[in-house]
């Protein structure tokens, strides 16, 4: 009952005074609402993150050959950083072979569901009866629709005949089919296309086409009418394009859906493949890679950025509730007459503290969720405006209306003890 009173009383002061009270708040609201509009991006970006590379496959393992360290590494989240991160040139011996994939299909039979495979052939264009569209030529195994997902539209995928039979055959995106025929998938259903690579003409027969997704994180300055999509042959084709027997700087294993461990695999088919077939290798080793791990460490690293933005956004708070403790002072002395009627009513030293600490909390309060609901819309827009969709940081709502309360307990106790020793009688002759 007494908690009542004392926030009617203290709701009441400051509706007496609601422009000093709506300044005051605007230190907590500025605080507040940029710690929230931070956090708001923050979870933004991490779950767009996370969506992509699960759509890209959250249990993929990347094998890949790397040049071997010569410096001392640093391990995060599964991820390496040094030197092994240079670009390499592999000759013909130091690359994975056939052999070596047929192997770890053996090794771990009960763990590997499929192995991709995907060479780039290079860049260039598409053209028929004169128009053009911009293509990204590479060579895949039929395993790469597993580790890929594509939404077919039209035709089909490429098969292992395909691949065994170094088949002409080619799988393009909606926007060239836009491009070259129309907008008409069914139509341009093999129909012979002009692929021109290097200065090189090659003849392509459509087998399929996929619907092209625009990456939300890419920020090309390509036109969306003529943006430079990705068409797929089979690898056997794309190999003998390039005039090369020649094996793979790497490949993805799809594993099998009941692994609990991907991390622990990806650890175990890479310390297989280096004692296997690099152990003698004094320029190169085999390094896994997994998408949880990619995931984890994109999103630790946003996050620690924005907590250490957030935590300077965090200041003003700082001074918000000095603020705060200020305008309190100031009420205390313009109602020391009023605190020397309840005190000499018979008012407790306790009642008068609680009086003013919970006027001091439905202040900053007020405040906070004033800051919350301005940070986040200004969150949600800059996150629309950088194409991903809000998501609100419940953790740091919730936390920051606890800290909200915990700034008016801490900022107000002065003001309110100060109130509370006041003596009566020299109160109440106060002018």
């Amino acid at each position: 009952m007494l908690i009542w009173e004392n926030s009617k009383l203290a709701v009441k002061a400051l509706f007496n005074n609601k422009m000093r009270s709506l300044l005051t708040m605007l230190g907590i609201i500025i605080g507040i609402g940029s710690v929230i509009a931070i956090m708001t991006v923050s979870s933004s970006l991490t779950t767009s993150i996370t969506d992509t590379f699960a759509d890209m496959g959250a249990n993929n393992v990347t094998v890949g050959v790397q040049k071997q360290s010569q410096e001392e590494e640093t391990r995060k989240n599964g991820l390496k950083f040094g030197a092994s991160q240079r670009s390499v040139t592999l000759d013909e011996e130091d690359r994975i072979t056939d052999d070596m994939l047929q192997a770890v299909k053996t090794q771990y039979a009960e763990e590997v569901n499929s192995i991709s495979l995907e060479e780039t052939v290079g860049s260039g264009t598409v053209q028929q009866a004169g128009e053009t569209a911009n293509i990204r030529l590479t060579g895949i195994n039929k395993d790469y629709f597993n580790a890929n997902a594509l939404t077919l539209l039209a035709g089909r995928y490429l098969t292992e005949k395909d691949v065994s039979g170094n088949k002409r055959v080619i799988m393009v995106s909606d926007k060239v089919v836009e491009n070259i025929f129309g907008g008409d998938s069914q139509s341009a259903l093999a129909q012979s296309i002009q692929v021109v690579i290097n200065n090189k003409f090659y003849r392509f027969y459509i087998a399929g086409v996929y619907q092209y997704e625009e990456d939300s994180s890419s920020f090309s300055s390509e036109d969306s009418d003529n943006v430079t999509t990705t068409a797929y042959i089979p690898i056997t084709t794309g190999k003998e394009m390039l005039h090369t027997d020649e094996g793979y700087e790497n490949f993805k294993i799809v594993t099998e859906p009941d692994i609990e461990d991907v991390s622990a695999f990806a650890d175990e088919v890479e310390a297989y493949m280096n004692q296997k077939y690099y152990a003698a290798n004094d320029k190169y080793e085999i390094h896994t890679v997994t998408m949880s791990s990619i995931t984890n460490s994109m999103n630790s690293m946003v996050e620690t950025v924005s907590v250490a933005i957030a935590f300077i956004a965090g200041i003003s708070l700082l001074v918000g509730g000095i603020g705060v403790m200020n305008i309190m002072l100031v009420s205390i002395t313009e109602r020391t007459r009023e605190i020397g009627t309840r005190k000499a009513l018979g008012a407790k030293n306790s009642s008068i503290r609680m009086q003013f600490i919970i006027e001091a909390v439905i202040l900053c309060l007020i405040g906070g969720l004033l800051g919350i609901a301005a940070g986040f819309a200004l969150g949600a827009a800059a996150a629309s405006v950088l194409g991903y969709a809000a998501a609100a940081p419940m953790a740091a709502i919730l936390g920051s209306v606890v800290f909200s309360m915990v700034i008016g307990v801490f900022f107000g106790f002065y003001p309110a003890n100060k109130a509370a020793r006041l003596d009566p009688i020299e109160a109440l002759r106060y002018e």
